[in-house]
């Protein structure tokens, strides 16, 4: 069986690849493109993916890239750090490169979207014009969706759903967290940022608890009764930690509707209460607030998009990239955002320089690491069809069920391979 990767990492730099070609123009064109101004909001792995591609699809064009933080640490590796697998600095990625492709790099908030005056205002006080705004602006969290839980309970029953003070602060209470006690992680409904995640999650915590508290419990309280690569994710937490991993889905009252942070409690549907020594509590969730303020977000908190460009439905002009978007059966993923960015690039580059759109094919590749040579995986390949987007037939599946132990080995050798592989390609070249 081949990396799951390359079939789909394939076909979507092949089109990418394909959609620059299309856009030489005239001297005439090439002179309205450099009077046009791209503003991208979001320094992951969306927004710095379309800044960057769209330099190179239309070197013309002025981009700036709109990012508060001087460098963005990533969901994808960060459960590693969590097992003591990776260091903090090893998933922090900085905007040099970028700025070495010509980019401008603007550290500030996006505060207000005008889009009548094509105007995007930022906290420092500047404003921006802007031709087109490509909006990646990743997730923000319901508060109190979960009856108690807000955003100052947040420092008793961290979500770490956003890779920061909040995974720092995670790993801080495992470390502190005796021998012997229960780790609870609370999962949400769909959809939410990085499907496979939490499962990753309990598998890291459990190989920290292994190395350094044997006797301790991870209990996981489910919203729903199916997850990404659950069997594979069963399979591998029995081979390597036995019954330290509890989960409890749905149907067996796994949906948590009260926390109780300052109790480290949480109550289920049922009225069930479970009490923890360390209590993660990961929250519904909806699209970044500049979304919402730009006028882009529907009743459900996410954006609609057209799938052949990924601009809004509701805003002319607006590309949304990533986690914010309603992008099914593309998953909310790194790599989706990755590929979602290149295609919006060359959607924009393409219109601003009066050159047809290139077909629409985007990818997904997920690898998630059970243990230290354990890893598994889900791929997939999609198309835009009538406005909406669709898996192409046969295009990715998830990693087989009993395999040798190599075969893991080599999935979790390929998944390190690609994320260095997607930090250069992003930020680090």
């Amino acid at each position: 069986m081949p990396a799951p990767s390359s079939i789909p990492r394939r076909a979507v730099l092949t089109t990418a690849l394909a959609g620059a070609a299309t856009l030489a123009a005239p001297a005439l064109v090439r002179a309205q493109a450099a009077s046009s101004h791209v503003v991208v909001v979001g320094g992951g792995f969306g927004g710095a993916t379309a800044a960057r591609y769209l330099r190179q699809f239309a070197a013309e064009v002025r981009v700036t890239l709109v990012e508060p933080e001087q460098r963005f640490f990533t969901c994808p590796f960060s459960n590693l750090y969590l097992a003591g697998l990776r260091s903090w600095e090893s998933i922090g990625h900085g905007y040099e490169g970028l700025r070495k492709a010509g980019i401008e790099v603007v550290h500030a908030r996006a505060d207000a979207v005008d889009a009548s005056a094509r105007t995007l205002r930022l906290s420092n006080g500047q404003t921006l014009p802007w031709d087109r705004l490509v909006l990646s602006p990743g997730v923000d969290m319901r508060w109190n969706a979960l009856e108690g839980y807000d955003e100052a309970a947040t420092q008793r029953a961290p979500h770490a759903w956003k890779a920061g003070a909040q995974t720092q602060l995670l790993l801080q209470q495992m470390q502190a967290m005796r021998d012997g006690g229960t780790f609870v992680m609370t999962i949400p409904d769909n959809p939410f940022r990085c499907p496979p995640g939490p499962y990753e999650r309990a598998a890291m915590v459990a190989h920290y608890f292994k190395q350094h508290k044997p006797r301790s419990k991870i209990l996981l309280l489910d919203a729903k009764d199916n997850f990404s690569k659950k069997a594979l994710f069963m399979q591998g937490w029995k081979a390597l930690y036995g019954d330290m991993i509890e989960w409890v889905g749905f149907a067996d009252d796994g949906l948590v509707t009260r926390v109780d942070a300052r109790a480290l409690e949480v109550e289920t549907n049922f009225g069930a209460r479970h009490k923890a020594d360390v209590l993660n509590v990961i929250p519904p969730q909806k699209a970044g607030l500049i979304a919402e303020r730009a006028g882009v977000t529907d009743g459900s908190g996410w954006v609609p998009i057209h799938a052949e460009t990924f601009e809004s439905r509701a805003v002319k002009g607006i590309y949304v990239l990533g986690d914010a978007t309603l992008a099914a059966p593309m998953p909310k993923s790194g790599f989706a955002a990755n590929t979602q960015g290149k295609m919006a690039a060359a959607a924009i580059a393409s219109e601003l320089t009066q050159r047809p759109l290139p077909q629409a094919v985007y990818a997904n590749t997920c690898y998630s690491l059970v243990g230290t040579d354990y890893g598994i995986s889900v791929a997939g390949v999609y198309r835009a069809a009538n406005g909406r987007l669709i898996e192409v037939p046969d295009s990715g599946g998830v990693s087989a069920m009993d395999v040798s132990t190599s075969f893991r080995a080599a999935e979790a050798h390929h998944g390190a391979a690609w994320y260095a592989a997607i930090s250069a390609d992003i930020w680090d070249r």
